[in-house]
C-alpha cells in the first residue's frame, strides 16, 4: 500500500464516522469512565474525546503510529502530513537505477 492508499482510507474512515460514534463499553471501561467523570466533573463525551487525543499523542510520540503506518502503508506520519514520501521529497525516486555491470566500462 502507499501514501495515496492511506489518504483514501483516512478520508473514507472520516466520512464513515460522521459526527457521532456509538461504542459499546465493557464493565471495566464503564466503571473507569464513570469514575473519571465524577472526579473531573466532565461529561463522558468530553472524556472520550480527550481519551482519543491522548492515545493519538502517545502513539505518535512513542513511534507506535509510525510502526503501524510503515507496516501497512510503507509511509510514516511525517510523510502523511507532508503528502509525499521521503524519496519524493529528496528526489531519490527520480534517478534511473544504476547498472553496476556497466558502471566502470568506457
Amino acid at each position: 500500500m502507499s501514501l495515496d492508499d492511506l489518504d483514501e482510507n483516512v478520508t473514507a474512515n472520516y466520512t464513515a464516522l460522521g459526527e457521532e460514534a456509538a461504542v459499546e463499553l465493557d464493565p471495566e471501561t464503564r466503571n473507569e469512565l464513570a469514575l473519571l467523570s465524577a472526579a473531573m466533573g466532565t461529561d463522558t463525551e468530553e472524556l472520550l474525546r480527550r481519551g482519543v487525543h491522548t492515545l493519538f499523542q502517545q502513539a505518535v510520540q512513542s513511534g507506535n503510529l509510525d510502526f503501524h503506518l510503515r507496516s501497512g502503508y510503507d509511509v510514516t506520519y511525517d510523510e502523511y502530513l507532508a503528502g509525499a514520501t521521503y524519496d519524493e521529497m529528496t528526489g531519490a525516486d527520480q534517478y534511473p537505477e544504476r547498472d553496476d555491470e556497466r558502471r566502470y566500462q568506457m
